[in-house]
């Protein structure tokens, strides 16, 4: 559960060339990896903002948490076999990035107030600063970034308005 070595600019970013900060995790199939993988974030996060004094927000915290709760989630219930998540700091962002091995990409669903169940995706897309999946060789990987410092325009979501 070791970072990789980083080396901080003194204003809360990674220097150029450096590696970012990281930890990755194998979850098991049980019904504990959720949780486990929601702690696994609040450490990394506090050990990001303890050992490198980065900013990390009560707001990225919980945020962060939410989407590795969502993605597990979704990834243990859709696909079978392991599933691999890796966290990792670059500049004032953490990256939540999760490897399932199913193929089939994931799709947002339209909104529908009736639906029960079904909305993780939607919920990771609106929280989420930036959002990509990607087909690997054997599975996906879909990674969603937040934002780590509270945005000072007070969008919660740090994206601008369009």
């Amino acid at each position: 559960m070791e970072p990789a070595e980083s080396v901080p600019d003194g204003e809360g970013s990674v220097m150029p060339g450096a590696h970012p900060m990281r930890d990755t995790v194998a979850l098991d199939g049980d019904g504990s990896c959720i949780a486990e993988a929601r702690h696994r974030a609040v450490n990394f996060l506090a050990r990001v903002q303890a050992e490198h004094g980065l900013p990390v927000s009560a707001r990225a915290m919980d945020l962060t948490q939410l989407v590795v709760s969502e993605l597990v989630t979704n990834a243990r219930k859709y696909a079978p076999g392991p599933v691999l998540m890796e966290l990792r700091v670059s500049g004032a962002v953490v990256e939540v990035v999760v490897w399932d091995s199913d193929p089939v990409l994931p799709v947002a669903r339209a909104a529908d107030a009736g639906r029960v169940g079904q909305h993780g995706l939607e919920i990771v897309m609106a929280v989420a600063q930036g959002f990509e999946v990607q087909r690997e060789p054997v599975g996906k990987r879909i990674t969603a970034r937040i934002a780590l410092p509270d945005d000072p325009g007070g969008d919660i979501t740090g994206r601008r308005p369009q």
